[in-house]
């Protein structure tokens, strides 16, 4: 791995993680493990209150990107507003699906599964694990929709509701 492309995040820069959605670089710091010195980044996610440090040179290896750009966010609405595609497998092989897709740290596969987990007032309600999955999706969009545009999470949230419930309408 060049140097390069390790050094693209900066400290205070709001990177995604993708097992953990967006987060802020607070520092670059070094750290001997095992008698080897390591550069990590030190990664904040104040919502959860959690820090991850992360070596520089595995950063673009293990999925960590900068946030999208407006066209991607654009691009994750115009997919909501889409129609749900619900597959006939079995519920475990859906969720598992579901969960690679949240993990992925890719904002179009997120918004894919925030539509079609998405339910009207008018429809079933979810099971508690399609719920946690739904949120959980929902969160992360939220998180970078709003970091992306400069808002707060409860306007990024109002936003991608209209969105959701424009289509079901």
């Amino acid at each position: 791995m060049t140097k390069s492309k390790k050094l693209e995040f900066r400290p205070n820069e709001y990177v995604v993680y993708p097992a953990h959605g967006v987060g802020q670089i607070i520092s670059i710091e070094e750290q001997e493990v095992a008698g080897f010195k390591l550069e990590l980044f030190v990664i904040t996610f104040e919502k959860d209150k959690m820090t991850l440090r992360v070596p520089t040179n595995k950063a673009v290896e293990v999925g960590m990107r900068s946030l999208s750009s407006p066209d991607v966010i654009e691009q994750a609405m115009k997919t909501l507003r889409g129609k749900a595609k619900v597959k006939r497998a079995m519920w475990s092989r859906r969720a598992q699906e579901y969960e690679q897709k949240i993990n992925s740290g890719d904002l179009i596969a997120i918004a894919e599964v925030v539509r079609d987990l998405h339910r009207a007032d008018d429809q079933r309600e979810q099971s508690y694990s399609e719920r946690q999955l739904y949120e959980a999706a929902l969160e992360r969009l939220t998180r970078e929709v709003a970091a992306v545009s400069g808002n707060d999470e409860v306007l990024a949230a109002r936003k991608v509701d209209e969105v959701l419930t424009s289509r079901a309408a």
